[in-house]
């Protein structure tokens, strides 16, 4: 069970920087602040992804096969979204105390960051069924929390807040790689 946790007044730049990147801005909205940390998520992917034929195109003009620039943009992709994890989960840490809770509503970056890894079984699409089934199939799997997401939120820190969002964006993203195979067949 989650213990109460004493809320501390913002000290410093490293409290507001976790506090932004925590809450993305819509962590305070009235309302289901999960789903909004998702369509968050969304919203980058497609920025993301309007983005990614313009750097694998600047790619191939440098003299990288198209081979080479797929697997360049792959390896990008994964830094990225390892990287965002990493400094996720940080800032979940540090933002426990600030929101006084150790999973409070307003932190929505673990469902950025489960909405992320629903995206990574796919490859870059702007196709809006695509994008609506991701973004359906990780709430979800968010929601229902099957075995063992709904064990994972009882880790410690921002590992407890992000765990269990990063294995329902693994569930989501397989359901997402298998409809997407089912549909390119048909």
């Amino acid at each position: 069970m989650k213990r109460p946790v004493e809320k501390r007044k913002i000290s410093g730049w490293k409290d507001r920087v976790s506090l932004a990147l925590t809450t993305f801005g819509v962590g305070y909205l009235p309302g289901p602040s999960g789903t909004y940390g998702s369509a968050v998520g969304v919203a980058i992917y497609v920025a993301l992804a309007i983005f990614e034929p313009r750097f694998v195109a600047h790619l191939r003009t440098d003299g990288l096969s198209p081979a080479a620039a797929d697997g360049v943009l792959f390896i990008l992709n994964a830094v990225f979204l390892f990287m965002f994890c990493l400094l996720g989960i940080a800032a979940s840490t540090r933002a426990i105390d600030l929101l006084g809770d150790e999973d409070a509503s307003e932190a929505v970056v673990d469902e950025v960051m489960g909405q992320f890894v629903t995206f990574a079984f796919v490859p870059f699409t702007l196709s809006w069924p695509m994008l609506l089934a991701a973004f359906l199939l990780f709430r979800l799997f968010d929601i229902w929390k099957p075995y063992p997401i709904n064990d994972l939120q009882y880790l410690k820190g921002g590992l407890g807040i992000c765990a269990d969002d990063l294995v329902a964006g693994v569930y989501a993203g397989l359901c997402l790689a298998i409809f997407s195979y089912i549909a390119a067949i048909f």
